[in-house]
């Protein structure tokens, strides 16, 4: 017993002051409701795919912080809503950043968002006991999708104009409740429906997204840092190499031009614009492909996880997926003829968008469906499962790596220093996409440094 103690002694003497403070921090917390989620720090390169609803939440948090800092300017009014965020942009010191980074962390959330549904569904992880887990993750997603789309109409540009008309027609073409839901959350015009799309963006939705976060996360989660950095730095750097724009300002007095709403939003403007019944197309048929989801956890029982091993449903979703990029795409087009009136550009024929969609669909099922089944039938045939091949791993002196690092680290103050200098000549998209870059290197830097430990021991 003596030496165990003394062996504990000495290994807490060991720490250094940052393990202290973690270790104390820890002990004293961990009863709170934060700490009853269990973070793990991976000390080597972990896939990020397996975690990609915690870099979901991070983009989440960036949301918070940047819009927090966003609503000290913006000015929620009909004649004040554009010109708000025009002076944010352009003269509001570090607004221009701010913006960028929060436009393009909204569709970062979504993207993210989307890309964990699907590996969650491919990986067949619902199976573990996790139906509510999904459930409420298909909720978020719903949710995310509604947050990034409340607040890009806060702007009040045609494209605002354009999502409100949608929003509302839908809503009046919804059986019973639509008017009264369209009345509750657009109001009776531009006044109103500005100020409560902004409670709907700053407090509503958000609060209802903390809330099934409660209930959508599970006890271990993967906080890789590394990654963080670099989901940050990316964003950085996409917000200075595509600096979003303002857009034109909404006239009520001046015609519309031809626009499209934001990538996540232009597959249902797509089947809208076929001419159809707009609850049919705007509301419906969404419906059934969200429920989908929903109904998959209740149906597919089966105790295998390999998408190889389930090919009606992993078929199910390569086909859903052929729905999304056909619509999505299909969603951007508007005929670059002038000389025709607004709803002709617009305009898509029903019979040939239909029934390339359906074309689509039969097929990536029909071939995914084959192919997962002929590539079993082939196994069994030879009768023997094909097993993963394990790679070699990849050797490099340590020193070799220290010197890397050391590069890396002179590259990284180097970048530093130009986007100081950016920053004081005023190019701002540059001195974004330069910080965003020292993010990224951080990420690449530390995964050396993990690498490096690996390698000596």
């Amino acid at each position: 017993m003596g030496d165990i103690s003394k062996e504990s002694k000495e290994e807490e003497k060991a720490k250094n002051p940052i393990v202290k403070l973690y270790d104390y921090v820890v002990d004293r917390l961990e009863r709170t409701l934060f700490f009853g989620l269990r973070f793990t720090f991976p000390s080597k390169f972990v896939s990020p795919f397996g975690f990609l609803g915690v870099l979901t939440f991070v983009t989440f948090i960036v949301l918070g912080v940047t819009g927090a800092i966003l609503m000290y300017y913006y000015v929620p009014t009909l004649d004040r809503a554009y010109d708000t965020v025009k002076e944010i942009n352009d003269v509001i010191p570090f607004g221009f950043a701010i913006r960028n980074i929060h436009y393009h962390a909204s569709n970062a959330m979504v993207f993210l968002a989307v890309l964990h549904l699907y590996y969650q569904y491919f990986s067949g992880r619902f199976k573990i006991r996790n139906e509510i887990l999904w459930s409420t993750g298909v909720i978020l997603g719903l949710l995310t999708v509604l947050e990034a789309f409340t607040g890009y109409n806060l702007i009040l540009n045609e494209r605002a104009q354009l999502a409100m008309s949608i929003g509302a027609s839908l809503a009046d073409s919804s059986p019973i409740v639509g008017p009264l839901v369209r009345v509750a959350i657009l109001g009776t015009g531009f006044s109103d429906f500005i100020l409560r799309f902004y409670a709907l963006h700053v407090f509503i939705i958000p609060m209802i997204m903390l809330l099934l976060m409660m209930f959508h996360f599970p006890r271990n989660l993967v906080l890789d840092l590394p990654m963080v950095s670099a989901i940050i730095g990316g964003l950085l750097i996409v917000g200075g190499l595509f600096p979003i724009g303002l857009g034109v300002k909404f006239e009520p007095t001046k015609p519309l031009s031809p626009t499209v709403p934001e990538w996540y939003l232009t597959g249902v403007y797509a089947l809208i614009r076929t001419g159809y019944d707009r609850f049919f197309t705007g509301g419906l048929l969404p419906l059934i492909f969200i429920l989908m989801f929903f109904v998959v956890p209740f149906i597919d029982r089966s105790r295998k996880f390999n998408w190889k091993e389930r090919p009606f449903f992993t078929a199910l979703g390569v086909t859903s997926l052929g729905q999304i990029a056909v619509t999505t795409l299909w969603g951007f087009y508007i005929d670059p003829d002038i000389n025709k009136d607004l709803f002709s550009r617009i305009f898509i024929d029903p019979l040939l968008f239909y029934g390339v969609l359906i074309l689509i669909s039969v097929v990536s099922f029909g071939v995914t469906y084959t192919f997962l089944k002929w590539v079993k039938l082939k196994e069994s045939k030879m009768g023997v499962a094909r097993k993963r091949g394990v790679g070699k791993p990849i050797v490099m002196a340590r020193k070799w790596i220290i010197a890397v690092i050391l590069a890396f680290l002179g590259f990284q103050i180097l970048m530093n220093l130009m986007a100081y200098q950016a920053f004081l000549r005023g190019f701002q998209n540059l001195s974004l996409f330069e910080i965003g870059v020292v993010l990224v290197i951080f990420s690449i830097i530390a995964n050396l440094y993990r690498f490096s430990k690996q390698a000596k021991s």
